[in-house]
């Protein structure tokens, strides 16, 4: 014989169930807020270099772990800034964010006079995802021919021959950039700068002979280094590169001249100012444990690069820590970009 439950017990069985009918669904829409669609990563760049490689490696990861596809958007020009630019003034919901650069983010507000984005206001740092040196490249057959060996021959060749030699870069502000104006303002030798719209058209330039040197940054230079089609003169770090143990550093071969020279790149996920603090926090946990499996640390390791995977405070505070560091080094190259 079943029981008839009290008239008290049926108000508490009733006030259940209407919980429930608010719970369930509240608790389904937690789990799946973000993400629910393809999440867009824009690197500033053209596709082929360094801020490319790294974007790519990230998004597979992520795409793996969080079930929705990170799709990678090249959007190129003025230094990085007009790809950048985009996120910033995107809508703050975790669906696009930037790849951004020790150019984009520390560089390029001391660089040109008009900022069309505030690289600390407009942004919200996630993860730094690697830091990378540079690496002074040139042409191996034109360097062969001008019996250009080592960086003493080279600026012993450009202050012979000023107005000969044409540097490459991947765009005004970048630290391929400024490493250049930096090796060119210690040095005191003229080299005509050519910026291009990403480190991928800069290399072909200077494969093909058209331009003479470039300060590449060390993952997008490799493969060429690797084939002999690039000679490796030097790195800008200050310590050499465990990927390019023989080369030197620019200081340890610069002499008194190069003293102290270090221009070395970082690269790092960034989102809109205001993107929610747990799609923050959670792509920066997945992007960190994804930099920390051997594969991927052997992987950009094997590149020149060094993966981090830091929290967003941490990033945070490195970026403010570059921003002072390279406006002295920019006032002092004199480069400028109206």
């Amino acid at each position: 014989m079943s029981r008839i439950p009290s008239p008290s017990r049926r108000r508490l069985l009733a006030g259940l169930a209407v919980a429930a009918t608010w719970l369930v669904p509240a608790l389904g829409h937690a789990q799946a807020a973000w993400p629910t669609k393809p999440v867009r990563i824009v690197v500033p760049f053209a596709a082929g270099g360094t801020t490319d490689i790294l974007a790519r490696a990230v998004a597979q990861e992520l795409t793996r772990t969080l079930g929705q596809p990170f799709v990678v958007d090249n959007k190129g020009g003025a230094g990085g800034n007009i790809g950048a630019d985009l996120v910033a003034k995107a809508t703050p919901d975790g669906y696009t964010l930037l790849m951004g650069t020790v150019g984009t983010q520390s560089i390029n507000k001391w660089l040109y006079s008009k900022m069309p984005f505030d690289p600390q206001k407009d942004f919200q740092p996630i993860t730094l995802v690697a830091g990378v040196p540079n690496v002074m490249v040139v042409n191996a057959d034109k360097a062969a021919a001008r019996g250009i060996h080592t960086v003493a021959e080279f600026i012993k060749y450009a202050k012979a021959n000023p107005g000969k030699l044409n540097m490459a870069s991947s765009g005004n502000g970048t630290s391929i950039h400024l490493a250049g104006e930096l090796f060119k303002s210690m040095t005191g030798v003229y080299m005509t700068h050519f910026p291009f719209t990403g480190s991928s058209p800069a290399l072909l330039s200077l494969l093909s002979g058209d331009m003479d040197v470039m300060f590449d940054n060390l993952p997008s230079a490799m493969a060429h280094i690797k084939s002999g089609k690039l000679k490796a003169l030097a790195v800008t770090s200050a310590q050499r590169s465990t990927a390019l143990p023989d080369v030197p550093t620019v200081e340890e071969v610069g002499g008194p001249t190069l003293k102290g020279f270090e221009a070395s790149s970082w690269f790092g996920l960034l989102a809109p100012a205001g993107t929610p603090m747990d799609i923050v926090n959670r792509v920066q946990q997945e992007t960190a444990k994804g930099l920390a499996t051997p594969a991927m640390r052997e992987r950009l390791q094997a590149q020149g690069a060094i993966p981090s995977g830091n929290t967003p405070a941490q990033f945070a505070q490195k970026i403010d820590l570059e921003l002072k560091k390279w406006q002295p080094v920019v006032k002092a190259s004199g480069a400028k970009v109206d």
